[in-house]
């Protein structure tokens, strides 16, 4: 196993080092400002425009996107460095298009989805959506209740979906719903992309979340879609929809470890200046532990990103070690964010330090994507059958 990355890889890793210093962490005490208003963690129009502006510049633009569409193409494990430094900041961004629906729209769209859906996506020209989990089905697909029922050269979508991201901006939001209930995951769910603004597709409710996100759930009333808009082949769903989990659990994994390090740096730093009874913080063994433990684990953390990466970049399943990731990442940064702002005492509490808000953002990644206990689960399952 070689990690190490070509020269130009690792020029791109640099590149977006520095687009993180230079242009997000300046952007943080407006974005923390925001959030303690009771707003949401939220770029404004005129910060996002300056910043898709500078990626087109750098070249920081559909970094993992086909070429044909104009990207770059890169691997997985190329994606770890630009992932962990996007990590070290609270500011909201992503480089364009986000990753994981991209993935599941290139393993599924037809000729005709591609260039009307993923060709401009792929540019960053639009923004989509994901809409999977429901109120009373949490993290088990078997409990999907969302129908679509083909009906001559429509499907009728009706239903209920919940904690969708971006849903109000987004120009389309790819649908999971039950189109057998007799096979459920087993060949009866599918995908669809239903248009903004399509009829019987209405968002019912905002829903604020930790971390200073907003979140949204949805109703589908005799939602007619397209019959081409199915998304890949009927009742072949789950795996595409496996397909994009897995690529959101590796970008977690290394967004972690971005948080993990800013914390941990910004603990060293306060270590070293701060007395207290006549002794620096950094000379006490209980501090001197912390920052021991977080450089460990951090450092595993990152050896089981890349591996995975790795591994991903040459089509081997990697779904076991992307639930080992988001348990392990998502426990890791939420232990070295908390030893942080302990050891910055009441400093440490306050919404001026992005800590805060970093802790509530890991806190809610423990949740979404899969909560810890269903993938422990997994991975026991799957150990236990081998």
């Amino acid at each position: 196993m070689d990690f190490e990355l070509p020269d130009e890889h690792r020029m791109l890793k640099d590149t977006v080092e520095r687009f993180v210093a230079e242009e997000l962490i300046p952007l943080e005490p407006a974005v923390l400002a925001r959030e303690a208003a009771g707003g949401p963690c939220a770029l404004s129009d005129a910060e996002l425009g300056h910043l898709n502006a500078r990626c087109r510049a750098l070249g920081l633009w559909g970094l993992d996107a086909p070429e044909e569409t104009g990207g770059a193409n890169l691997p997985a494990l190329a994606l770890v460095g630009v992932n962990e430094a996007v990590g070290r900041t609270v500011v909201p961004f992503t480089f364009p298009p986000d990753s994981p629906n991209l993935h599941m729209l290139l393993a599924t769209a037809s000729p005709a989805q591609r260039v009307r859906y993923l060709e401009p996506y792929a540019r960053g020209e639009t923004i989509s959506a994901i809409a999977i989990s429901e109120p009373n089905a949490g993290a088990d697909p078997a409990g999907m209740k969302t129908r679509a029922v083909l009906d001559g050269d429509h499907w009728v979508l009706n239903g209920r979906k919940i904690w969708i991201s971006r849903v109000r901006q987004a120009a389309f939001t790819i649908v999971m719903a039950v189109t057998d209930p007799a096979k459920g995951s087993r060949g009866g769910i599918s995908a669809f992309i239903v248009d903004q603004g399509t009829p019987g597709f209405e968002i019912a409710r905002e829903i604020p979340i930790i971390g200073g996100n907003r979140t949204y759930e949805v109703v589908f009333e005799n939602c007619r879609v397209p019959r081409e808009n199915l998304l890949g082949e009927p009742g072949q769903g789950f795996a595409p929809m496996q397909l994009r989990l897995t690529v959101r659990r590796l970008q977690m994994g290394a967004w972690c470890i971005g948080m993990a390090e800013r914390a941990l740096a910004m603990l060293v730093d306060y270590a070293n200046q701060r007395e207290t009874f006549g002794e620096k913080l950094a000379d006490r063994q209980a501090v001197q532990w912390w920052v021991a433990d977080a450089a460990t684990r951090i450092h595993a953390c990152r050896l089981m990103v890349q591996h995975a990466a790795w591994k991903q970049d040459r089509g081997a399943d990697v779904r076991t070690e992307a639930s080992m990731i988001k348990v392990f990442a998502t426990e890791m940064a939420t232990d070295v964010l908390d030893h942080a702002m302990q050891a910055h005492g009441a400093m440490g509490m306050t919404k001026e330090l992005p800590l805060q808000l970093m802790a509530q953002q890991v806190r809610a990644m423990r949740i979404y994507e899969g909560p810890s206990e269903v993938h422990r689960w997994v991975i026991a399952r799957r150990v236990l059958r081998s």
